[in-house]
């Protein structure tokens, strides 16, 4: 597969190279960095989302489509390759398209990791083999004897989670959920069950650079949900009102990290780093993000891997402290990514950037 979109590449006029992206989830924040890079932007979005693009002045073209799958057509990809456009993935390409392998167009990235992040049992083994610390996995509901959460395939941000207690309130709450229709009866059978760390969760989105040889540190945030409202209102009445909001992700804030714990963060990226060249040559590149939580004694427990940026980085535009940091300049994740294909440009590495 890569040696195709390699092949593709080599058509490219190098000089004319444009950045594209599905305009969801963080496209601003992509296209906002690819033109603070000198680079020339195209965004693939649906009619109803449009006016987010033109209200904000990031896209040189906006592609209008019917659906994100619209991605998949022939004739849609065969523009974009004639625009030299290189593509940044994000959660809705694997939200709601899913079928990577039928892109035929460069990916900033690589797109064999972005499939083992939404299959929860090759990403646990991804951790594990890194040696990160992981709640405890649950394989079917009659083995919850503490209190979990659950969670389903794919980046669906959050929506239809929910905490169950036993095998009982497990099956009444997905019930509930497929009866609202948050969830699809299929979903409850794919359903992942992993121990609730009771702590603080905090996000972590790193860049790795192929070019430079690097992990960094982009920016940390944490997520602003629906059941955060739960705080508002006594024990009593949620009881009484039976409430039982879910985990849909809203918004996100940043957030700055205790110093002395930055040491197990950093080593936990370079660590998982190091296991991604050898589960899906040739590793990663670009954005990623590890999802954590800390107990009350600062053990940090990992949950989950994203194989590409998240869309709690913006809150870092256009700059968080550590990418301040860092480089000495306004520098957040969608800046990042152009940077290092301009640097790919420059230095005849492109391929090493491509997949």
């Amino acid at each position: 597969m890569r040696e195709k979109i390699l092949k593709i590449l080599e058509g490219y006029d190098y000089d004319k190279i444009a950045i594209g992206t599905l305009g969801s989830h963080s496209a601003l924040n992509i296209l906002r960095g690819a033109k603070d890079e000198g680079f020339r932007t195209v965004c693939v979005c649906r009619a109803r989302e449009k006016i987010t693009y033109e209200s904000f002045g990031v896209a040189d073209e906006i592609i209008e489509i019917s659906g994100y799958s619209d991605l998949l057509d022939r004739n849609l990809q065969r523009k974009l390759r004639e625009m030299n456009v290189i593509m940044i993935p994000h959660g809705s390409f694997n939200a709601y398209i899913g079928r990577l392998d039928e892109i035929m167009i460069p990916l900033f990235g690589n797109r064999e990791l972005m499939l083992w992040e939404i299959d929860r049992k090759k990403q646990r083994e991804w951790l594990e083999r890194a040696g990160l610390r992981m709640p405890k996995r649950f394989k079917k509901p009659e083995d919850i004897d503490r209190l979990v959460i659950v969670k389903y395939p794919g980046a669906m941000g959050g929506r239809g989670y929910f905490l169950a207690v036993s095998p009982e309130d497990f099956y009444a709450k997905a019930r509930k959920m497929v009866e609202a229709g948050i969830i699809r009866e299929e979903d409850i059978k794919k359903a992942e069950m992993q121990e609730y760390i009771v702590g603080a969760n905090v996000y972590f989105s790193f860049f790795y650079s192929p070019l430079l040889k690097r992990v960094e540190l982009i920016a940390v945030d944490r997520r602003y949900e629906p059941v955060d409202g739960l705080g508002r209102i006594p024990a009593e009445v949620q009881i009484d009102a039976g409430l039982h909001p879910t985990y849909t992700v809203i918004g996100n804030f940043p957030v700055v990290l205790r110093e002395s714990l930055l040491a197990k963060v950093l080593k936990a990226g370079e660590s998982v780093v190091e296991v991604s060249k050898e589960i899906a040559y040739p590793g990663m590149i670009g954005p990623f993000c590890l999802e954590a939580v800390f107990d009350d004694n600062a053990e940090m427990f990992v949950f989950e891997i994203s194989a590409r940026i998240v869309a709690g980085t913006n809150v870092g535009i256009p700059n968080s402290p550590y990418s301040y940091i860092l480089w000495g300049e306004n520098m957040y994740m969608g800046r990042r990514i152009a940077r290092e294909i301009r640097m790919g440009i420059e230095k005849d590495k492109l391929e090493d950037l491509i997949y």
